[in-house]
């Protein structure tokens, strides 16, 4: 069997000895959802990255101190600029809650389709290694239907042994 040089997924490759064979273009997630990122994308990860460590917990533990300390006056009254209850400093926390909720459902969505991204390439893993079981299983004579009676059989056997039924035996998947 020929492949057809323009065949999709199939690139060139170098094989040892000068000549070229063709070989499977093989895709990996971290690429593919690389070349996706912008800019803003790459900052909000940065954003979500550093609010979700204890670096950030510390830090704002620290500005609120020296805020109340400031605003009660600690340091003397010419020092307070946002007298109790904190009504700045309230509004720059909202702010802030709001701005960090939304860099949070940003990085989801992005986490989402990198899920995505990387579901289809698994499934385009299971097909090219169907692809190439079937062929292998003719070249060796096998009959498809005896081969995928035994696959069902034995997925029938994990799903039993995954789900026992109340008061049965557990089946093991190498029973036959």
């Amino acid at each position: 069997m020929t492949a057809d040089p323009e065949a999709p997924g199939f690139r060139r490759s170098s094989a040892p000895g000068g000549g070229h064979r063709r070989g499977p273009r093989l895709r990996h997630e971290r690429l593919v959802f690389a070349r996706m990122r912008t800019e803003q994308d790459r900052f909000a990860d940065a954003i979500t990255a550093f609010a979700g460590t204890m670096g950030f917990v510390y830090v704002h533990a620290v500005w609120f101190a020296v805020w109340i300390a400031l605003n009660l006056s600690l340091f003397g009254p010419a020092e307070v600029f946002d007298p109790y209850p904190f009504g700045l400093l309230t509004m720059i926390v909202s702010l802030e809650a709001i701005f960090l909720s939304t860099f949070v459902m940003v990085s989801q969505n992005r986490q989402a389709a990198r899920e995505n991204i990387r579901a289809d390439l698994v499934f385009e893993t299971n097909v090219r290694a169907e692809v190439w079981a079937v062929h292998m299983g003719k070249a060796l004579g096998l009959d498809p239907e005896q081969v995928e009676w035994h696959v069902q059989e034995i997925l029938q056997q994990s799903r039993s042994a995954m789900n026992p039924e109340p008061g049965g035996e557990p089946v093991t998947p190498e029973a036959e």
